[in-house]
């Protein structure tokens, strides 16, 4: 395991307003997406992505459009940032035919082409180890990104599939977005050890990250990108973050006050305070309006059969 310094990334101003505006789009999506469910407008639950943020928009830029994505239960941010459809996603949630899957995968069960989202713990890693197995076998150059968070480790299957990777030399990046919750248990009443060590059992290359900073995740991420498609072997990528919103639509037992004292830590404001105010307001405008005509447009669109 390597535990990097957090290292920024002098980052073009142009890169910089794409970054911030790909992590607003996704914080307006998902607070809509809250309004949207209170209103009973959306079938089942929802997973926000809300705070976790900067960890998309860092790695998946540095992914090609047509490397494969598995995603987890809390897979909206890594959508938006990876396909940019916000106007099917919300179809999709509101039972639409014009969604996704037409309206019968919900916000868990995405498959898209080249990105998949299995809302089982642990699921998507048995996934993400058969498509790399079938990309190194095709001698491609496509890898495979696994989001999984810090509740998953409590699942064999993901032990199982760090065996695989490892012993196979798969060309898969193990992306760990540690909220610090599985769903409303600590991680300090959860987890024995670190996940760091998990990596290393299976001599598996790692980094580690405490940060919010997308222009320290940037960097980090394209050495990992880079590492696996370069060598075709697994590449563990920890984030350490914090989720701002419960953990679905209702349940978070969390003091108020750890929340706002996270929230302090944002990355959107912190790199909103780095772009011209003007551009900043011409972001906004365009990602509220956005938003505002798809959510109008998904509510008149027809809904899906057989729902």
């Amino acid at each position: 395991m390597t535990t990097q310094k957090n290292k920024t990334q002098d980052i073009p101003l142009s890169i910089l307003r794409e970054y911030f505006e790909k992590m607003y789009l996704i914080r307006q999506f998902e607070s809509r997406l809250l309004r949207l469910f209170s209103e009973g407008k959306l079938f089942g639950t929802t997973h926000t992505y809300i705070g976790q943020e900067p960890n998309a928009v860092g790695v998946i830029s540095h992914l090609k459009p047509d490397d494969i994505i598995v995603s987890n239960h809390r897979c909206h941010g890594h959508y938006l940032v990876f396909k940019n459809k916000s106007y099917e996603l919300i179809c999709e949630l509101m039972g639409k035919e014009d969604g996704i899957n037409a309206g019968r995968g919900g916000s868990q069960h995405l498959c898209d082409g080249n990105f998949f989202s299995n809302g089982v713990q642990g699921g998507g890693i048995p996934l993400a180890c058969g498509l790399a197995f079938a990309e190194k076998y095709k001698k491609s150059d496509k890898i495979i990104a696994a989001f999984i968070g810090d509740g998953t480790f409590g699942q064999g299957v993901i032990y199982e599939g760090f065996n695989i990777a490892s012993l196979w030399e798969l060309p898969i990046l193990i992306v760990v977005e540690n909220n610090r919750y599985a769903q409303s248990t600590k991680i300090e009443h959860n987890l024995a050890g670190s996940i760091s060590v998990r990596f290393d059992a299976f001599g598996i290359k790692s980094n580690e990250l405490s940060t919010f900073d997308v222009r320290e995740i940037s960097p980090a991420a394209k050495e990992a990108v880079k590492f696996v498609r370069e060598f075709k072997k697994p590449y563990g990528l920890i984030l350490n973050t914090y989720r701002f919103a419960s953990h679905s639509t209702s349940d978070d037992g969390r003091a108020p006050e750890e929340i706002e004292l996270w929230k302090q830590k944002d990355g959107i404001p912190l790199i909103e305070k780095e772009l011209d105010a003007a551009e900043i307001k011409r972001i906004k405008k365009f990602v509220d309006e956005r938003l505002k005509r798809e959510v109008k447009r998904a509510q008149e669109a027809a809904d899906a059969t057989g729902i």
